[in-house]
């Protein structure tokens, strides 16, 4: 699995915003561009693909800045990452269940299908609030557990 940048610094920002609003207050892109190392520009547009997907809110003028749209525990992983690149698993920019492969690579299909599946079972069940708190869900500190997931 690959992620770009953009998806790598959503992530960041919306845990940081989590952390930093937990009880609503407004984060401006700033303070959010400054904690977690992200080019002010960049992260700019990154702020508004997550507001147009709905998992953040903006407010303009001097007292502005950005929130969380829902509770950090309803905003899975998943989420963020379709909301800037798309779909999770692709292969040449269509959906595994889309492609057609013919004789020896036939089961290619399921494979990328089964890999999308286990992609989902992680991101889809860990939140934002689980990012920040640390308590990632069992599952996932079993998987990290297992010292052959560092190589």
């Amino acid at each position: 699995m690959r992620l770009s940048a953009r998806v790598d610094y959503a992530l960041r920002a919306v845990a940081e915003l989590a952390a930093t609003s937990a009880d609503g207050k407004l984060v401006t892109a700033d303070r959010l561009a400054s904690a977690q190392q992200i080019p002010p520009k960049f992260l700019e547009s990154i702020l508004l693909q997550l507001r147009r997907g709905g998992v953040v809110v903006a407010q303009r003028g001097p007292e502005g800045g950005y929130r969380l749209a829902r509770p950090a525990a309803d905003i899975s992983l998943a989420e963020i990452i379709r909301v800037i690149d798309g779909p999770l698993a692709n292969v040449r920019g269509q959906r595994p269940e889309e492609l057609g492969y013919h004789g020896a690579a036939s089961a290619l299909q399921d494979v990328w299908i089964a890999l999308r599946a286990n992609e989902r079972l992680i991101l889809e069940t860990v939140t934002i609030e689980d990012v920040v708190t640390g308590e990632l869900p069992e599952r996932v500190r079993d998987l990290v557990a297992d010292p052959r997931a560092w190589v």
